[in-house]
């Protein structure tokens, strides 16, 4: 099988007496791709100035009036809240999403604490009643409540209520989610009776966000008192990762052998058990002797496991998924041995370059600073813009002028409005504001712009990725290629070949990168265009969706295998990107039967390390913070224990992955010097082997000397 692999993939590496590990002597690479990407990131900057000069996050952080003005900034620094006429049209997400409500808003210094009517205000002259009325209104005037309601100057009754993102809510919900007005008391609202119920139905819809905002304040209160814990738990999931990659320097085989040995035991107990029940169990019982076939489909499914042929056929199966384990085990325990040796010289390369376990600090400082100016482009692009006002006819003026309807919901300039045709034509009419937008070309080009803002920051955050992994190939390379470990082993490997990358090899990295964040960017648009599918019944349009979504995952995963052993061929031989995912592919192809056992055991073994880790560090955590596990008056009091558990969980993993994938980078990189060193050499004396004396052994090869 490998002979053709050879002969399809090319010929083996030949031996080059100038190689000594990672080349020392190379050139820059891909410097057109180094050159457009460096032109790229200045684009990306200059686009992010320019969002930062147009966008406004205040859009985000104080709501609006109908007029266009910021509650609680400049004018009406002194009214930091939003009251809305008519609730009823504003409880939705869309409010709560910042969007603008459809009925006419203004900022007020405080929300009502108590329910009035505009007809009982009536009474006291408005007392009380005016601060949440617009500026034009003049209770002095004594203008009638139709008229009043018509030009929308005051709403037609207030509610008591509570704020909530700076919005004045109904205040009709208790902590139980209890409405506290009863009877069926009606008021003019919206220039028309509605009964209370209604407006506690209303309430009822935003409770849910009230009660997020309460459990947020009890989450932080609870991270208050038990942070220190958190650390301590984060602190031990590290000291358990570095255990268990020195364990797997001495036990890495007995774990591998004890699965080996469980999944052939378990099968042998299923086959057990299938002969116990179709020759001792159901033998002679009435209607076990029936075939499947004259039952026919049932939806029953225990009724096949009355009948002997079912177990039959399970023993059958078992019987022969156990040969062919056991067949693969036979003809394949020498590479198994071989990657278990992998990874036993993976945990001394690491013990011997320890610096490369503090290198995910650095991936995770650059990462943090892509997500913050992505996401604070992001912000501020979809900020940008400037108020657009249009026309807003009361309905009673609608049914009054005939040619206010015409008007209504068409774009209105507020500076000059009082002066425009429109309000000659129809007086009622008011210029509110109802959005942010803008008809400019960079108004019309902000889609676009959030588009390649996405796309890079796919772009930098898989480089970011793809100069880790080259670093740490160059530092693990020079380990293997270390003829006298460790003495041969350049000083500062990891700052070495840090250095290296980006001198030389900015374009190589910068060409895989583009390859795989084009792959994401499509997956992400998949993604939106399936999103707006579920709403259509169209079952052809959802299949050929899942199709093209399962494509491109499994080309993604390709891309990124592909990508990993190319950085890692840079890194060694400092060849163009092209060039090094040709041979790395060639070189894992021709080696396909040992890629394959390697990749099974190293990830059968990372997951259980992720496993122990945060297994334990969570159980921990669950017994200590749940009070099982007492230590005085040490144990922090909490509303929801959950959150300190769920936080230690989420970050021990975190700190196993970032562990383990230096381990796991090591392996890859090890694995292939290992395949390039029994290509190129052979044991003699101008030939020798640079891999460590238990690896020659486990091949019974030996250099000669």
């Amino acid at each position: 099988m490998e002979e053709d692999s050879t002969s399809k993939y090319g010929p083996p590496c030949k031996f080059d007496p100038s190689f000594r590990g990672p080349i020392k002597k190379r050139s820059c690479t891909d410097i057109i791709c180094c050159i457009f990407f460096l032109l790229f990131i200045v684009v990306y900057v200059f686009v992010g100035i320019v969002a930062w000069t147009h966008g406004d996050p205040r859009q985000v952080l104080h709501p609006i009036d109908s007029y266009g003005k910021y509650c609680g900034q400049e004018k009406n620094a002194d009214k930091p809240f939003l009251l809305y006429f008519n609730i009823l049209k504003c409880v939705n997400p869309a409010v709560l999403l910042n969007l603008q409500c459809p009925t006419h808003q203004i900022c007020v210094k405080e929300c009502p604490k108590k329910s009035h009517t505009l007809i009982g205000a009536q009474k006291n002259n408005f007392k009380n009643y005016q601060k949440y009325c617009t500026p034009d209104f003049k209770p002095e005037l004594h203008t009638p409540i139709s008229e009043i309601l018509s030009k929308d100057l005051c709403p037609s009754a207030v509610i008591s209520s509570k704020p909530f993102m700076n919005r004045c809510f109904p205040n009709l919900v208790t902590d139980k989610g209890k409405v506290t007005i009863s009877g069926n008391e009606t008021v003019m609202y919206n220039h028309e009776l509605v009964n209370v119920t209604d407006i506690q139905n209303a309430a009822k819809g935003v409770t849910k966000f009230i009660d997020a905002r309460r459990v947020g304040m009890k989450i932080f209160e609870d991270f208050s008192k038990s942070w220190y814990w958190v650390i301590l738990g984060l602190v031990i999931a590290l000291i358990l990762s570095l255990f268990f990659l020195i364990l797997l320097r001495f036990l890495a085989g007995v774990l591998v052998w004890i699965v080996i040995v469980g999944v052939i035991g378990v099968i042998g107990y299923g086959i057990f058990h299938c002969f116990w029940e179709y020759q001792v169990k159901l033998k002679g019982r009435p209607g076990a002797d029936n075939k499947i076939t004259d039952i026919g489909f049932q939806t029953d499914f225990r009724v096949y496991l009355q009948l002997r042929d079912t177990w039959l056929a399970f023993m059958i199966l078992l019987c022969i998924l156990e040969v062919i384990i056991i067949l693969m085990l036979i003809f394949l325990r020498n590479r198994i041995l071989i990657a278990i040796g992998i990874i036993r010289e993976s945990s001394r390369a690491v013990a011997k370059v320890m610096s490369s376990l503090l290198y995910p600090l650095v991936t995770f400082v650059l990462l943090s600073v892509c997500v913050f100016y992505w996401a604070i482009t992001s912000l501020y692009l979809a900020t940008s813009g400037v108020p657009v006002y249009k026309v807003f006819v009361p309905p009673g003026s609608a049914s009054k002028y005939e040619d206010c309807k015409q008007y209504n919901s068409t774009v209105c300039d507020l500076k000059d409005f009082k002066d425009s045709e429109v309000h000659r034509a129809c007086p009622a009419a008011r210029c509110l504001f109802v959005s942010f937008g803008g008809e400019g070309l960079y108004h019309q080009s902000i889609f676009w712009l959030q588009i390649y803002n996405i796309f890079a920051f796919l772009w930098i955050m898989n480089f970011v990725i793809a100069l880790g992994h080259c670093t740490l190939a160059g530092a693990f390379a020079s380990y293997y290629w270390a003829f006298n470990k460790p003495k041969d082993i350049p000083p500062m490997p990891i700052f070495t070949a840090f250095s290296r990358a980006l001198r030389y090899h900015v374009g190589s990295l910068a060409f895989g990168s583009f390859i795989l964040a084009i792959v994401q960017l499509i997956r992400v648009l998949l993604e939106y265009i399936d999103h707006r599918l579920h709403v259509s019944e169209n079952k052809v349009a959802k299949f050929i969706m899942c199709c093209l979504k399962c494509c491109f995952w499994c080309l993604e995963k390709f891309v990124k295998f592909l990508n990993r052993n190319a950085y890692i061929m840079v890194a060694i031989y400092g060849t163009n990107f092209c060039r090094s995912a040709k041979n790395a592919f060639c070189l894992l192809m021709r080696n396909v039967v040992r890629v394959v056992v390697i990749d099974l055991v190293t990830d059968f073994l990372l997951m259980l390390g992720k496993l122990l880790v945060v297994g334990s560090v969570g159980i921990l955590a669950f017994f200590f913070f749940t009070g099982k596990i007492s230590i005085g008056q040490h144990t922090p009091s909490l509303n929801y224990y959950w959150v300190p558990i769920l936080t230690v969980v989420i970050g021990s993993y975190m700190i196993a992955h970032g562990f383990f994938s230096v381990y796991n980078m090591c392996i890859d990189t090890l694995f292939l010097c290992f395949l390039e060193d029994l290509e190129r050499n052979d044991g003699s004396e101008e030939h020798p082997y640079y891999m460590s004396k238990s690896l020659m052994k486990l091949l019974k090869k030996k250099n000669k000397n």
